[in-house]
């Protein structure tokens, strides 16, 4: 389990764009990295316009990352339709998402499955883990975010 102060976790995943991404890559910046369940879904639909108006609002202070086990074509689609600013990071072999720890046993209408509990991490500029945020509502939460990074 994930504690505030590890080292986060580093990854290489597929962008939106097709290309390769590490969180290595931004060393030195503060990371918002978001783990959602579905594209196209009300929820993480506002959970990304979310972060799409909050980083359109000028706020420079972190560079936005979300994640799910989505294929690139998907997130593609998702990120015109919604003119996401920041990349999506295809995980469809779950091993970040699982790194993470936010691969949970979820239920719903009394069904229980495994999926992406709704998590937000902030990662800090040297790597470490500043700020999590598990089990999000999304009402609510780009605010709190936002107080984490101001």
């Amino acid at each position: 389990m994930i504690k505030i102060g590890d080292k986060a976790p580093d990854f290489k995943l597929v962008s939106d764009a097709g290309k390769n991404v590490s969180l290595k890559e931004f060393k030195g910046k503060t990371v918002v990295l978001y783990f959602y369940p579905k594209d196209h879904t009300p929820g993480c639909t506002k959970e990304a316009c979310d972060f799409r108006d909050a980083a359109k609002a000028g706020n420079k202070n972190a560079v936005i990352l979300g994640v799910s086990a989505d294929s690139v074509e998907s997130y593609a689609k998702f990120k015109t339709k919604n003119a996401l600013p920041f990349q999506l990071l295809s995980d469809p072999t779950r091993e970040v998402i699982q790194a993470y720890g936010v691969w949970k046993e979820k239920s719903l209408y009394g069904k229980k499955f495994m999926g992406i509990e709704r998590t937000t991490f902030i990662i800090d500029k040297e790597g470490r883990i500043a700020k999590i945020f598990p089990k999000v509502k999304v009402d609510g939460h780009i605010e709190d975010v936002l107080a984490e990074l101001n």
